[in-house]
């Protein structure tokens, strides 16, 4: 389980630094979006390429940030049943959604993109619009984000049996921090307190 344990270390190093990465996606689309607006309402100019770009990063943070958001378990739960789980039951509903939904969704959705990527390189698939991009690009982003959200599913399957055999703390504890949902909760409660 020691060995098992240092490559859940491994892909969570990979997660932590592509999803860090991928946040510069973000201000870089910013960027790119603001300066569209602005060269279209100063000279009357846009490009469907400029556009088209956007949607790529677009498709770029999301697939390259579902691991990192599993990791850090900031992914959508059903808080009814979670909230009354304890720890251990948590794991275990983790493990079975990991092994049952999780891992076949990311190998099915790897299988079926992988043609769909090979087709559109050999084509050399361009976008119908005009002064489109290439298209091959981002489709290559579907098994990229996929292996990677299938090698942070490993990883999390590795950590939540460790779990349960008593090897490390719980893996769906928070650091310290209130979670999202739980920030929310209390800002919520702060407005209505407000409004009295």
């Amino acid at each position: 389980m020691t060995l098992l344990l240092k490559l859940s270390q491994l892909i969570d190093g990979l997660t932590e630094r592509v999803g860090k990465g991928a946040f510069w996606l973000v201000l870089i689309m910013t960027i790119i979006s603001a300066g569209n607006a602005v060269v279209r309402f100063l000279i009357n100019y846009s490009s469907n390429g400029l556009l088209e770009i956007q949607w790529y990063l677009f498709a770029a943070v999301f697939l390259l940030c579902a691991p990192y958001t599993l990791q850090k378990n900031e992914h959508v739960r059903i808080d009814v049943l979670s909230g009354k789980l304890s720890p251990r039951g948590l794991a275990i509903i983790d493990i079975i959604g990991t092994l049952f939904f999780l891992l076949p969704m990311v190998i099915l959705i790897l299988w079926l993109s992988i043609p769909l990527v090979a087709e559109s390189y050999r084509i050399t698939e361009m976008s119908a619009n005009a002064g489109g991009l290439i298209r091959w690009p981002v489709k290559l982003l579907l098994p990229i984000g996929f292996t990677l959200l299938a090698l942070q599913g490993l990883s999390e399957l590795i950590k939540r049996i460790a779990f349960l055999q008593g090897l490390i703390a719980d893996p769906n504890a928070k650091e310290g921090a209130p979670s999202a949902e739980q920030e929310l909760a209390a800002e919520i409660a702060a407005m209505a307190k407000e409004n009295k």
